[in-house]
């Protein structure tokens, strides 16, 4: 049986326990020269208590684990609202509409005077995060339904 070397990533017969700059890892001859080699953990000792004391899964390459991956589709996390297409304008006619300066919408929204400028310009698009905090903050809506094909 073949295993991974750790470190260098080379399939070999035997590994040995070494701690290299801290980190106790499982490799190859020619990686272990980096590093201290450790005395091989105990495998087959008895442990009081009768039975076999086996190291602890972290010590090993892992035997039939497999790593389970699900599909996510990206399409289906997406919001079924859109930005209007005049969401720069709405923000700056109602920064505007509560007499509000670039620097007060910024400090209300805990973010810099330049992105909201970034933003009223339509040349920063906004995350989701951003987008309900000004459209609390305003009382404006940013989103509107997405345009369905007919």
């Amino acid at each position: 049986m073949t295993v991974l070397c750790e470190m260098c990533g080379k399939e070999v017969d035997r590994t040995s326990r070494t701690r290299i700059e801290g980190s106790v890892l499982l490799v190859c001859a020619e990686c272990a020269r980096f590093g201290v080699v450790l005395e091989p953990p105990p495998t087959a000792a008895v442990v009081a208590g009768g039975g076999p004391r086996r190291p602890p899964p972290s010590l090993g390459p892992l035997r039939g684990a497999t790593r389970r991956s699900t599909e996510r589709d990206v399409f289906l996390e997406m919001g079924e609202l859109e930005l209007a297409p005049d969401w720069g304008r709405r923000i700056r006619i109602a920064r505007e509409g509560r007499q509000w300066t670039p620097d007060d919408l910024a400090r209300k929204l805990n973010e810099k005077r330049s992105l909201v400028l970034k933003l009223e310009s339509g040349n920063f698009h906004p995350t989701d995060a951003l987008v309900r905090k000004l459209e609390h903050h305003l009382g404006i809506r940013l989103r509107a339904d997405a345009e369905k094909p007919s």
